[in-house]
């Protein structure tokens, strides 16, 4: 059975940082775009970045360009997405997916949507 298993969420004070994993099981990561993606309280699920299959990033909010590092890890099978200079507005929960290799330039088309992971961000 395929599946993306989110973790690393917690609680952390503003201007701190977290690191999310999204680990796949059932099929390699490698052949997929994970597309990172964040629904806050009352709010619509949005699209965050994306990392292709070359390990290109694709941003969907300019709001985090410069504070959120993502990346993949081909051996652990694995996504990661390094949260960085956290503000009370990141509060969310994370939720990775995948599409076909290429990220697209918009939020679209992804699936096989993990369970995700809270953040919360107070002080």
């Amino acid at each position: 059975q395929s599946q993306l298993v989110e973790s690393g969420g917690g609680l952390v004070q503003p201007g701190g940082s977290l690191r999310l994993s999204c680990a796949a099981s059932g099929f390699r990561l490698d052949y997929y775009a994970i597309g990172w993606f964040r629904q806050a309280p009352g709010k619509e699920r949005e699209g965050v970045v994306c990392i292709g299959t070359l390990g290109n990033r694709k941003d969907y909010d300019d709001s985090v360009k410069d504070r959120f590092t993502v990346s993949r890890d081909r051996a652990e099978n694995t996504g990661y997405l390094e949260l960085s200079d956290l503000k009370a507005e990141d509060t969310a929960v994370y939720y990775c997916a995948v599409r076909g290799a290429s990220c697209g330039e918009e939020a679209v088309d992804f699936h096989l949507w993990g369970q995700g992971t809270q953040v919360t961000v107070s002080s």
